[in-house]
This record gives C-alpha cells, sequence and structure tokens, in this order.
C-alpha cells in the first residue's frame, strides 16, 4: 500500500455567503416570506418605515449599478475573534437612528394593522374551490329516480373516475364487484354505469376513444351513419389522415369522408378535462424596465413590498449595559449577526439582480423594440462577463424572476437563448428560427406539404442553416404534424 501526496483546491463557502446565494434565489413573493420568518425568529429586526438616509428628493436616489456599494464591500467574517469588527460596526450605528425603544421588541400597533389587513385580503381574495368532476356526477346522480343499489354501484363507478384522465373508466366492472360476484350483480353494474354514462358531460366514463366519441353521437347528426362507421373501424385512418385508404375500404367518396372528419372533430375525446383544477401561479414581476427620455431602457426592481430592515437600538444599547449578563450577551451577539448577515444579503440581491437585468435588456434592445423575431441568442456567461460575477450568480439571479415590459410580463429566462449562424456569419437565434419554420409551414402548397427536408431547404434559402433532426424536433415541439397528416386529399382533386 503506498502513499500518494495530492495537491487539490476546494472552495468552501462561510454560512454569509450560503445565506447571500439563497436570497439571491429568491422571488420577490419568496423574499417577502423569508423576511416575515426571519422577522418573527429574530427580535432584533425591525422595519423601518421611513429611511432617514433617504433624500428627499426621489430623482436624488438613482445609484450608478456600476458603483460599489456597502452591501457589496467584503464582509468580515472572524470566528475566532466572536465578529469583532462586525459589532463594531453595528455599535457605531446607534446615533443613526432615533432613539424611540425602552422595552424588548413587540409589533407595533400599525405592524399588527398591516398583518391584519394582509389576512383579510388574501381570505378576500381567495377563490372558490371549483366544482370537481365526481361532484358534478353526483349531484346529478341524486335527481334521478333510480333503485338503491343502482345508485350505490353508479357512486362506486363515478369515484374511479379522474378528470387527469378524461373522466375515462380505466377500472373493470368486474373489480368493482365482490370477488365472488354473481352474474345479476355484474348485469347490475352495466346498468349502473349505461346510468352514469346518460350524464353530462356526454361521453364521460367511456371505456376507450371509440365508446367515447359514440357516446356523444346523435341519429340526428349529418353523416350519423358514416361517422359510426368510421369511430368503429377507422380512427387510426383518420389520425394519420389516410383518407384514400378509408376511400378504398369504405367506398366513400373523398369529399364525404372529408366532412365526416370533419364533424367527428368537433366532439370531445377528454370530456372530464373541462374539470381539471389548472394551477395559474400568481406572476409579480421582480424587475420593470421602462424607457427613458433618451428611449434606453432602463431597469428598477419592484421591491417596494420587502421592508427596509435595521437593528433594534434597544438591543444595540443593551449589548453596553453593564447589568447585561453573558448569556444574554451571547444571545444579542448571534442575533444581531443573523440579523446582519440577512440586511447585507438583501442588499447585495438589489445589486447584483439590478446589474444583470441592466445587462440582459441592453443586449436584448432588439427584442424589446421589435418583438420575438429579433431577439439575439444569449447565454449565461456573456452576462457574467459582463456584470463580472461567477455564471451560477447569473443562473441564481434570475432563476423564477419575472421582467416587466412593454411586450407582456416576462420570464427574465427568456431572454437566454441559443442560436447558429446564418451563412453570413450573423447570429440567429432559435426563436428565430421557429418563426420562420411556422411563417414556411403556413405559406406551403397543402396539397403537397413540404418534408422536414424540403422545410430544410427552404430555411437555407433564408440563410438559416439547419438540420433535417433538428427541424423535426422543433416541428414536433410547436405540435405541428408531419407532412403527410398535414395533406389536404381535397385540394389535389380540384
Amino acid at each position: 500500500m503506498g502513499f500518494e501526496q495530492r495537491q487539490q483546491q476546494v472552495q468552501k463557502l462561510a454560512p454569509r455567503m450560503i445565506q447571500s446565494m439563497e436570497i439571491l434565489q429568491l422571488p420577490l413573493l419568496a423574499l417577502q416570506e423569508r423576511v416575515e420568518q426571519e422577522m418573527n425568529e429574530n427580535p432584533l429586526l425591525e422595519v423601518q418605515d421611513d429611511d432617514p438616509q433617504l433624500p428627499d428628493d426621489p430623482e436624488e436616489t438613482y445609484e450608478n449599478p456600476d458603483a460599489p456599494t456597502e452591501s457589496e464591500r467584503e464582509l468580515v467574517v472572524d470566528n475566532d475573534h466572536d465578529n469583532q469588527d462586525d459589532f463594531e460596526r453595528l455599535l457605531n450605528m446607534k446615533n443613526e437612528l432615533p432613539n424611540t425603544f425602552d422595552e424588548p421588541f413587540r409589533k407595533s400597533s400599525n405592524q399588527m394593522q398591516e398583518e391584519g389587513d394582509r389576512r383579510h385580503d388574501l381570505m378576500a381574495n381567495a377563490e372558490a374551490h371549483p366544482e370537481s368532476l365526481n361532484d358534478f356526477l353526483l349531484h346529478q346522480l341524486a335527481e334521478l329516480d333510480i333503485d338503491t343499489d343502482v345508485e350505490l354501484m353508479a357512486e362506486r363507478i363515478i369515484s374511479t373516475l379522474d378528470a387527469r384522465d378524461g373522466g375515462y373508466l380505466r377500472t373493470p366492472l368486474s373489480d368493482l364487484l365482490p370477488s365472488n360476484h354473481t352474474p345479476e350483480d355484474l348485469e347490475l353494474a352495466k346498468r349502473a354505469l349505461a346510468v352514469v354514462q346518460s350524464l353530462e358531460p356526454t361521453g364521460i366514463a367511456a371505456r376507450d376513444l371509440s365508446e367515447c366519441l359514440l357516446l356523444q353521437l346523435s341519429d340526428k347528426d349529418p353523416y350519423y351513419e358514416e361517422m359510426k362507421t368510421l369511430i368503429t373501424g377507422h380512427l387510426e385512418d383518420i389520425a394519420g389522415n389516410r383518407l384514400p385508404a378509408i376511400q378504398r375500404k369504405t367506398g366513400y367518396s373523398l369529399d364525404k369522408i372529408q366532412k365526416v372528419k370533419d364533424e367527428l372533430h368537433s366532439l370531445n375525446p377528454k370530456p372530464g378535462a373541462a374539470f381539471m383544477e389548472t394551477y395559474v401561479p400568481t406572476v409579480t414581476p421582480d424587475v420593470i424596465v421602462e424607457q427613458d427620455d433618451e428611449g434606453q431602457y432602463k431597469v428598477r426592481l419592484d421591491d417596494d413590498r420587502v421592508p427596509t430592515l435595521f437593528i433594534s437600538e434597544y438591543y444595540r444599547q443593551r449589548l453596553q449595559d453593564p447589568s447585561a449578563t453573558t448569556e444574554e450577551r451571547e444571545y444579542i451577539k448571534q442575533k444581531i449577526n443573523g440579523a446582519q448577515w440577512l440586511i447585507d444579503s438583501i442588499e447585495q440581491r438589489r445589486s447584483t439582480l439590478t446589474k444583470v437585468s441592466q445587462a440582459i435588456v441592453d443586449h436584448q434592445k432588439a427584442f424589446l423594440d421589435l418583438g420575438p423575431e429579433a431577439i439575439e441568442p444569449l447565454k449565461m456567461q456573456q452576462i457574467a462577463d459582463r456584470v463580472g460575477v461567477h455564471v451560477t450568480t447569473v443562473s441564481r439571479a434570475v432563476d423564477d424572476k419575472w421582467i416587466q415590459t412593454a411586450r407582456g410580463i416576462l420570464p427574465l429566462k427568456r431572454f437566454f437563448v441559443g442560436g447558429t449562424q446564418t451563412e453570413d456569419g450573423d447570429d440567429v437565434a432559435w426563436d428565430t428560427i421557429r418563426i420562420k419554420l411556422q411563417e414556411v409551414i403556413d405559406n406551403e402548397d397543402k396539397s403537397k406539404p413540404l418534408s422536414d427536408e424540403d422545410i430544410v431547404k427552404e430555411l437555407k434559402k433564408h440563410g438559416m442553416t439547419v438540420a433535417r433532426r433538428t427541424v423535426t424536433k422543433y416541428r414536433k415541439k410547436m405540435g405541428i404534424p408531419s407532412s403527410r397528416q398535414r395533406r389536404d386529399w381535397m385540394l389535389e382533386n380540384k
């Protein structure tokens, strides 16, 4: 067994740096929650309604984002000396704020009123819980005059239906019955299923797509018999747009098949999906971009709802009070340290997010001026180099953050896109290529739609060199069917 000496560089992050990165990554609403949590846990933290250091003139609040700020200077982490430098700096702050604290921290009446108003608004604005698919069916079932045993079985069937699956019955009827069930029990289950399938929405509790569509047919529908024929024997051909194959098998004309196909498309293949609870997250922009008088885009943080924090004067004075016990002084030191770390981390977040956002906006000015088709390729490393931070800092800064622009509220990550080069050597974003791809398909001859290889050639005419597999990938992502499925057989016969 031998020994080998190896020199290795290992990066260790101080607790303060870890917290700073965590705070940077938080979106606005999460940051508000974090501040409230810290205030509940740390009695030394106070909210400063009016910052005495801010000038009265709002125009004087502009800061040069390139200038170093107090929060950006290197912080002292000296565990061997109880962070003495930090505490001396904090103790010297005693004259900066009015001495209004003559008792330990407690929430002011204004704070309690604001907290009560916030809770009231949350309750008042809470959306009513939408009616589920199961409840909707059970309410209809309760209005029917049917035998109790049939009703109970129908309730059991309804309990298995899932709106996320379109409301299909995926469980065999025999599995809903006792293991020793009789033929009579199975017949009762079939009667109960017929009852459930008679409810709204039409097509509910179907066991497959064919049954779902058949349940939605009416003998009053035009092409009723033809629709039944296509549903029961030609759904795969319909999905593949193989109309000539259907013509050979049924003897129907292409014109009739196309009309029947159009009627089938009016049916709902997932009738229960309308009852899915769709969660739409509340989007609160962290950054707002506006144009100044010279047409330049400037960013500002929309973090007015994040309170300005400071450390309680009472506890700073208590730390110097000779009557304070050792345990009390240690407790205050610990809480002061945590409070200052939080304050510095929030200030660092403001500075970093402002610089990163401004760099992104400067790079994507054409996007803001002209729209999505003008977006330029951009990598996070480019912004990191421009701002002078590590690429992981940029990643954390833009993660789950939104920016309000004249073109809507967009995620900051929206501005980072890959790309390729044109034949002239100009950079072009993949978003631009996708827009052009859609334009090419929209303008194609539907009687002879373009194959993916043909689309490659069309893009090349516009100076965009793209591989066929890339075209196929983006076409599928955009939900565009293949050339065979896009073919309009009626145009070919005109």
